[in-house]
């Protein structure tokens, strides 16, 4: 871990209307000054544990070993659920126990967990776990305080999986995992998986009320409002429209199947 520029990033459903953001901030800034805070986003939807491990997938790579992920996606506040901090692959992570981590980081066991431990000093509100729990776990690992030290161990995450596309000769059939601000709707059908399957055959896509044909390389490949496939930052198959959104075209949500189907062999 970093101990000259300490990193904390932010991801949560709280969205920016109200202090709940600024209020984590203040209790992290408290506890260390000097800690750098970066926000993930805020915007991920209500309880949406899945949608918050994809968001957080797509940026964890930038960030260098050592910084702590406050990830808090928490519609079982006050529960049962577990609380915990963990590290793996030399990143450490802090929030509900919810399955979301297991999604995050396609384990069930990190190389360390603890489940954290609640100070008798330390007051904690039943609906703001975030603020009065996570936050002060989070900015304590970022300044140095050993992972052993916030609570008991732990070795198994909350379970939770994504679904897997099926695939034969004649196509696959997918779903959409995550409806980005544009309305582009990501699927979880990887680039590899497509190539695989389809060099050289044509191809005819069905999503939602859309039948979109080829997978072209970029938005500007069709005329302005046409729905197309393409792959996206992600290397995941997306349907999306030029300067519009699919997900209101075609009326496609998070869940929504998508079936590829190959056709005769391209000439």
């Amino acid at each position: 871990m970093d101990r000259h520029n300490p990193i904390v990033t932010l991801t949560t459903d709280f969205g920016t209307r109200e202090g709940y953001v600024g209020a984590m901030k203040g209790m992290m800034l408290g506890i260390n000054p000097n800690l750098t805070l970066v926000d993930i986003t805020h915007e991920v939807q209500v309880f949406d544990v899945m949608a918050a491990a994809f968001v957080m997938q797509q940026s964890l790579q930038y960030f260098h070993p050592g910084t702590v992920h406050l990830i808090v996606v928490d519609p079982g506040v006050g529960s049962e659920r577990r609380a915990v901090a963990l590290r793996h692959n030399d990143h450490y992570f802090v929030g509900p126990d919810n399955g979301l981590f297991a999604l995050l980081l396609e384990t069930e066991t990190p190389d360390q967990m603890v489940e954290l431990k609640v100070d008798k000093d330390q007051s904690l509100s039943s609906t703001f776990h975030g603020r009065d729990l996570f936050a002060p776990a989070a900015a304590r690992l970022a300044s140095g305080v050993p992972l052993e030290d916030l609570g008991s161990p732990a070795s198994h995450l909350e379970p939770l999986h994504w679904a897997l596309p099926i695939d034969d000769e004649e196509g696959i059939r997918g779903w959409v995992v995550y409806v980005d601000h544009f309305g582009n709707c990501i699927t979880n059908i990887s680039r590899t998986l497509f190539a695989r399957r389809s060099v050289g055959r044509e191809v005819t896509g069905y999503a939602g009320s859309g039948i979109i044909r080829n997978v072209h390389q970029t938005y500007s490949d069709v005329p302005v409002g046409e729905a197309l496939m393409l792959f996206g930052s992600t290397d995941l198959l997306e349907v999306a429209v030029n300067q519009g959104s699919a997900a209101t075209l075609l009326h496609i949500q998070r869940g929504t199947p998508i079936n590829i189907v190959f056709g005769s062999s391209v000439a």
